[in-house]
């Protein structure tokens, strides 16, 4: 396994790769990896003849209030994980490589990036597309994988590949990992206190009572909404940023259920906030 910080070296290494007609799996990360991540890096394995891991704790998808400067880190064992991954490269680009002085050119989704996480971490997906943008020309990828629980980036970024014209680029979005008791894999659980991670699982209860409800024969959005507010209503500490059902094309609100659905929640638990969701329906 080799590990890359430089730009010019992982632009030439994936040159080379395509060159010889191999293909690429490029599994974007910002470290502090858990099984959900190496569920992604296992799938690449399996499609790809060479798969690249990128470990970027990217700052301008940070808000100023944010954790960017205490945002788990621990490369060592990121580069530990991935050699038992079988993963050929981990690319670890510095941060003034990837934004030098000076620094002007953004991407930014219009519409889709106001809504559900977007609205209360504005900035969050001009950052997103960009960092993501950089790292498709960098490594050259034939395939990306992400994962379900950030459901609104991977729509975001299917949009992006798209109105921008990225050719030969095929996006995965792979199931969500989860704790045995519900709560989904997030680098951000470890900031949990005891508490707070016992009612964390709340949110997937929340999801699981929509679920219930849907496959019972309930198609409103109103009911399902009521039935996970009551279920979040057992967790004392559980503050709700967002809770919504929302088609996967506009990421719009839906008064009924038709074909596909998002049903997605965002919740704090102190400063942490966790985001988590379903999909209801068929495309």
């Amino acid at each position: 396994m080799k590990i890359i910080s430089d730009i010019e070296e992982m632009i030439e290494l994936a040159r080379q790769w395509r060159a010889a007609g191999e293909s690429v799996g490029l599994v974007p990360t910002m470290g502090y990896l858990h099984a959900g991540h190496l569920s992604l890096i296992r799938q690449a394995r399996a499609d790809t003849g060479h798969v690249v891991v990128s470990i970027f704790v990217n700052p301008t998808q940070f808000g100023p209030n944010e954790d960017f400067l205490r945002y788990p880190r621990d490369l060592d064992e990121d580069k530990a994980l991935c050699e038992q991954a079988g993963v050929d490269v981990v690319f670890t680009p510095r941060a003034a490589e990837m934004y030098p002085e000076n620094y002007d050119i953004y991407v930014e989704a219009a519409d889709l990036s106001r809504r559900l996480c977007g609205r209360s971490r504005p900035g969050h997906f001009r950052g997103v597309c960009t960092v993501v943008l950089k790292l498709w020309h960098i490594v050259q990828p034939h395939h990306a994988y992400f994962g379900q629980k950030d459901a609104q980036q991977f729509l975001i970024l299917e949009r992006m590949a798209r109105d921008l014209n990225i050719a030969g680029l095929v996006l995965h979005q792979m199931p969500i990992i989860r704790e045995a008791d519900g709560l989904a894999l997030s680098s951000r659980n470890v900031y949990l206190s005891a508490e707070e991670r016992r009612q964390a699982p709340v949110l997937r209860r929340a999801l699981l009572a929509a679920e219930r409800l849907y496959a019972a024969g309930e198609r409103q959005a109103a009911a399902l909404l009521d039935a996970m507010r009551q279920e979040l209503a057992q967790a004392d500490l559980a503050m709700v940023d967002y809770l919504e059902i929302v088609d996967t094309v506009y990421l719009k609100p839906v008064a009924e259920i038709k074909g596909q659905a998002l049903v997605a929640l965002a919740v704090y638990f102190g400063r942490t906030r966790l985001i988590d969701n379903i999909l209801l329906g068929e495309k």
